[in-house]
Formats: structure tokens, C-alpha cells, sequence
């Protein structure tokens, strides 16, 4: 049997579209699998994924030194996708990081800083008083440190971002099939990869890059070791004078003592409706999807009432001068790894690689981790980048 390419990507979210992007600019012969957006949520029967949304922070500062490497990469190559693609996605409005003051048992924050000053990051420290000066529309708790990261830093459109790095892979040859990949089979030299339209595609080499529907049968030889959560975001509509109000409001995230009331939340963004809103997220507990019709299921809803309540609270707490037109909530999922970083190699088959694994945080790093997805396919390996992890797959019993 003849092969169609010589490596198909499935997936066409951030980390897959990002691998073909930097794979059809390194060779020829590069095919990457996935659908559009679906035009109706609640009505759709096919996959999702969690990009269909406006806004993702994006920012160096992290307390973990690898995930502030990826992020630091990605956001260096970001004029560069905008330039390849003609489709902007980032918004510079900087970044800040909050949580107990250090000197106690929680150090997140010193692990924050201290990570961004080994990467060279621009960031200043803010204690009671610099952060209520700073930024007087927020109400921290006495005892509370936080981390700014002025320049570099902000939210992104994962939108935007999966159109323009799908554009910028078209562009530098790549094929973008807008389908469905159902099944993926080693036939033993080459990999065959099927469609939802009853098309079957062969390829040297694939990389599934599916996100939480990385779970899905029949798409590797092993099932990867992939916990993937439902979660809750909540919208809150702001009229633009209360948008004016905000300026120079950056995106947040907030870690609370002993990790409790964590969570995120991004200034008035403008969404295609017209409207602005300010979203926030950080589900209190975890309901985990075992199947992937569960993902399917998840996806219609709005998420939970729960959830909104909770995050309702937080949001009326941190910005108490807030009065919303409207409310609304969403659904997304976060897939975990065992290692707590993204999974990035081969499977039981030396054809058939997993790019997988976004643990919550990938959004900004997704054009790195695609492009470390690219290397495994063209390298056969991805040692020697400068990571303390390997970025080693799990894999489950069949």
C-alpha cells in the first residue's frame, strides 16, 4: 500500500495544529486531522474541544520552572505565528500571579519569582500596600503577595490561535483535513488513520494530539494515562463603561492558603457576540470523564450550577465594584498526566506518537509543545531541549 504523507497529526487544537506548523516547515508530506468549530454546541454529536473560547492567560511566570520554559518559547514565536498567519490572537495586558505572602509554609509565590528570574523575566514584587496601589479594582486578603509580569504576558484567543496556526501550516504546505479521526492502526510499516466520512489516510508516522479526546478507542495500541476532568467556567457581562473602569486590569491568577478558592480570571474581553465579558474559572472539586461519549455529553451543558455559585463568590470578592449586565457559564475539560507535564512520545508502536496532556496550563505553551511534537516525529526523540522532565508518556492495561 502506498502512503498519502509522510506524518499525520490528529488533532487540530493547540498543541496539533502548533506540530503541524512547525513540521511543514521542516519537510513536505505533513497532513493534519481535524474538525472546525461546530456552528451549534448543544446539538452537535461529534468531538469538541476546549479552544472554542476568547480567552486563555498567557505568562512566563509559573512556579514550575518547565511549564515557565514553554510558556517562555511559545510567547517569544507569537508576532512570528501572527505574521505567517495574517490572524492576530494576543493581547499584552501582563499578568499577575497572587498568594500568601513568602515566608511561611505555602511557597508559591517564591517558587513563582524565582522561576521567572531564572528564564530573565521581567517581573516586580508586590506586597499589601504595592498591589492595592497597583491595582486599586481588586480586594486581595491582608497577607498576600503577588508577582507581576508587566510585558510578555496577558491573555490570548485559543480561537485565534487554532486559525492562525492552522493557516500558517496550510501555508507552508501542509494539508488540513477537516474531519474526524475515528481509528488509527499500525499496519505493520505503515499507519493508517480513518475518518468519521469512511476515508482511510496512511502515513509514515502519526501523532495523536487530541486533547482530552485522547481517551477515545481504537486511536493508539495502548490507552494513554490521561485523567480528564469536567470543568465550569462563568462569564460575567460588562458594559463598556465599566470596561473603562477595568483598564489596565491584568489577567489574574490567585492561589489561595493550602490551595484552597484557586483560581483565574481574565479582564473584559470582547467575545463575537459583540459583548464583553470577564471569565473566571477554578472548580472547588473534580468530577472526572472515564469515556470519551462522556466528554461528548459534557461539552452540550453549561457546565455546573455549583461551580457558578462558587466562582460567583470569588469574582464578587476579588473585584467588589463589579455589577454585571448578565451572567453565564461554559464547559471545558483539563486532561492530567501522571508527571504533571504533557505527554510527548511514542506508544508500544515506533510509528504511532501521543502529543497529550495539557494539565490545565498548555494554552500559552501550546506552540512549544507542538513544536517538541514536531522534533519526535522528525528526530525520533526530543532530549537535549533544555527541560529538567523527559516528557514521558504513561500508558494504561489494555
Amino acid at each position: 500500500m502506498s502512503v498519502d504523507f509522510k506524518y499525520i497529526i490528529v488533532g487540530r487544537g493547540m498543541m496539533g495544529a502548533a506540530a503541524a506548523r512547525h513540521l511543514a516547515k521542516s519537510t513536505d508530506g505533513v497532513a493534519v486531522i481535524g474538525p472546525d468549530e461546530p456552528e451549534d454546541r448543544k446539538r452537535h454529536d461529534g468531538v469538541f474541544a476546549s479552544h472554542y473560547d476568547e480567552g486563555r492567560i498567557t505568562r512566563t511566570i509559573d512556579p514550575d520552572r518547565d511549564w515557565a520554559l514553554l510558556a517562555n518559547r511559545s510567547i517569544g514565536r507569537y508576532a512570528e505565528i501572527e505574521r505567517e498567519s495574517g490572524v492576530s490572537f494576543y493581547t499584552p495586558a501582563g499578568c499577575l500571579v497572587v498568594g500568601p505572602k513568602r515566608g511561611g509554609a505555602d511557597t508559591y509565590v517564591e517558587r513563582t519569582s524565582a522561576a521567572a528570574r531564572s528564564l530573565g523575566v521581567e517581573t516586580s514584587l508586590l506586597d499589601d500596600a504595592g498591589l492595592k496601589a497597583r491595582f486599586p479594582f481588586f480586594a486581595f486578603a491582608d497577607g498576600t503577595e503577588g508577582v507581576h509580569e508587566p510585558t510578555g504576558a496577558g491573555y490570548i484567543s485559543p480561537r485565534n490561535l487554532v486559525r492562525a496556526q492552522s493557516i500558517a501550516a496550510e501555508r507552508a504546505g501542509a494539508s488540513v483535513i477537516r474531519q474526524v479521526a475515528v481509528s488509527i492502526r499500525d499496519e505493520g510499516g505503515l499507519v493508517a488513520v480513518e475518518t468519521a466520512d469512511g476515508k482511510t489516510y496512511r502515513a509514515e508516522k502519526v501523532l495523536l494530539a487530541a486533547g482530552g479526546f485522547s481517551i477515545a478507542a481504537n486511536l493508539l495500541p495502548q490507552p494513554v494515562d490521561l485523567k480528564v476532568y469536567a470543568r465550569t467556567i462563568a462569564f460575567y457581562e460588562v458594559d463598556e463603561a465599566a470596561a473603562a473602569r477595568f483598564a489596565g486590569m491584568p489577567s489574574l491568577i490567585s492561589h489561595g492558603v493550602d490551595g484552597l478558592d484557586d483560581f483565574y480570571m481574565l479582564p473584559p474581553i470582547r467575545y463575537p457576540d459583540g459583548k464583553l465579558y470577564m471569565k473566571i474559572g477554578g472548580d472547588p472539586d473534580d468530577v472526572r470523564l472515564e469515556r470519551e461519549p462522556e466528554l461528548r455529553d459534557w461539552f452540550k451543558t453549561d457546565g455546573r450550577e455549583s461551580v457558578q455559585s462558587h466562582l460567583t463568590r470569588l469574582i464578587q470578592r476579588v473585584v467588589p465594584e463589579l455589577r454585571p449586565v448578565s451572567s453565564s457559564s461554559g464547559s471545558c475539560v483539563v486532561s492530567f498526566t501522571p508527571s504533571g507535564h504533557p505527554m510527548i512520545g511514542y506508544t508500544a508502536s515506533p510509528r504511532i506518537g501521543v502529543l497529550t496532556g495539557g494539565c490545565g496550563t498548555a494554552a500559552k505553551s501550546s506552540d512549544e509543545i507542538g513544536r517538541l511534537g514536531a522534533l519526535l516525529l522528525l528526530e525520533g526523540r526530543i532530549n537535549g531541549q533544555g527541560y529538567a522532565t523527559d516528557f514521558k508518556p504513561y500508558f494504561r492495561e489494555a
